[in-house]
């Protein structure tokens, strides 16, 4: 354990990126700022890669101006990609206003991104600004905190400096706020970076992107049948993001070829809701008119992006065993979809057929009543559904008879109110900060959130 925590005490930094080439990326520099105000720092997420003890000052150093970590990039790199967004092919986008800033390993030896979002323009801004709103950033941080503590893989929010600069905007009362965030997580390698290589017909840079892929997020040698095997982890993971979503009611809201990361980790949060009910038509973006992105989409739109994926990857493989690879993604996602939904009602699967019939059953017990998603998760954990609900939920109550709970219902957070994060509470945080800078109420939310996170672990 002295080790460990040793390990954990200073930071190991990397530059595994920079074995890809140039080809893959674009050296910037970020933007200047008028004055820089320390919001947020994550202190759990900084012990994780060894971040923890940096002063105030060392943090704005790095996080608010830039100064790169030592040992880790010597300069900020804006990685290109193509994408599909809502099923529209573009080769004109790239980070627009983030970069890669730092590699480094956490305390279980992964290789971590720390990345930016409103650091700047760079040469793929096009007519933005390469600006984030403050509303923004506090927005990503209420998402990642609830997911993480929710048990869906997510890049975590590590910092938000406010920037002191008033950006205007469309879909927002203007001027507003503006803010640069870091965000950590394992690996900023997209579907569409593997798209950008197809267009180009760029074998050879193909074939290193799926070796380094391998070998840095899931420690296998490259070569041989890569692309399939990498096809495959990528539909794994995926399939449990795609079911985790569903688990905590979450919808992203853009799930682009260029939003979804080869780790399987959801990230870039911009229009993201949590559904009220299990509406499986709901969405979080107001321009997702068709619905593409819906709450009980959302697995389709993973696949569908896989298949994308799929695509590029006959640069430099044959079809059959992508398509192999592709047609396991159903049944990877039904056995997700049991283990998420279990994972939150805090009962064990019992490994047959009668965990999808409790699946299905919940499911339409949930969509017949109207019951709220985190009322009833909060008060059927441990596998006892109150009475209360209605006899839609009959056959669900008899279906977890059978199961054992996976730890007991003792937290002193089961005895208080579920733990929610619907757009009005979202909209009331944001209002204390932007009418009185009151930053009270959300660190009280942040408090909470993680008080939850700790029952459910």
């Amino acid at each position: 354990m002295a080790d460990l925590t040793q390990a954990l005490a200073r930071p190991h930094p990397e530059r595994a990126i920079e074995t890809l080439g140039d080809a893959f990326y674009d050296a910037v520099s970020g933007a200047r700022f008028p004055q820089a105000t320390l919001r947020w720092r994550n202190g759990r997420a900084a012990t994780q890669v060894g971040l923890a003890d940096l002063t105030d000052e060392e943090w704005m150093a790095h996080f608010g101006r830039f100064e790169p970590l030592e040992g880790s990039l010597p300069q900020p790199l804006a990685l290109r990609y193509h994408g599909h967004q809502f099923r529209t092919y573009n080769p004109d986008i790239g980070d627009g206003r983030g970069f890669l800033f730092a590699q480094l390993r956490d305390g279980a030896g992964r290789l971590m991104d720390l990345g930016t979002k409103g650091s700047g323009q760079t040469p793929y801004s096009r007519f933005g600004d390469g600006r984030l709103t403050l509303k923004g950033a506090v927005r990503e941080l209420l998402a990642t905190e609830m997911l993480e503590a929710l048990g869906v893989p997510t890049s975590r929010t590590f910092s938000i400096i406010e920037t002191g600069e008033a950006l205007e905007r469309n879909d927002e009362p203007s001027p507003t706020r503006g803010a640069v965030l870091f965000r950590l997580s394992h690996g900023h390698i997209r579907i569409g970076t593997f798209q950008r290589l197809a267009y180009l017909r760029d074998a050879e840079s193909m074939t290193r992107l799926v070796d380094y892929c391998l070998q840095r997020f899931y420690g296998e040698p490259g070569g041989g049948d890569g692309p399939a095997r990498l096809l495959r982890h990528v539909i794994d993971r995926t399939a449990v993001l795609a079911a985790r979503y569903m688990a905590a009611g979450f919808v992203h809201g853009v799930l682009n070829t260029d939003n979804i990361n080869v780790t399987g980790e959801s990230f870039d949060y911009g229009p993201w809701r949590f559904a009220p009910t299990w509406d499986p038509g709901f969405t979080a973006a107001y321009f997702d008119h068709a619905g593409l992105y819906a709450f009980g989409r959302q697995a389709e739109a993973i696949h569908w992006n896989c298949m994308q994926l799929a695509v590029a990857l006959r640069t430099v493989s044959e079809a059959p065993p992508l398509i192999d690879a592709l047609d396991a993604f159903g049944d990877a996602y039904q056995q997700a979809i049991i283990d998420a939904l279990f994972w939150r009602l805090g009962v064990k699967p019992l490994g047959d057929a009668r965990d999808r019939a409790t699946v299905e059953a919940i499911e339409r017990g949930l969509r017949e009543t109207g019951t709220g998603i985190d009322t009833f998760f909060h008060n059927s954990f441990g596998g006892a559904i109150p009475d209360h609900l209605g006899i839609a939920f009959d056959d669900a109550r008899a279906a977890l008879a059978d199961h054992a709970p996976r730890k007991p219902r003792d937290h002193p957070y089961w005895a208080g109110p579920p733990c929610s994060m619907l757009i009005d509470e979202v909209e009331a945080l944001w209002s204390a900060i932007d009418q009185r800078d009151d930053w009270s109420p959300l660190a009280e939310k942040v408090a909470s959130i993680r008080y939850m996170g700790q029952a459910l672990a």
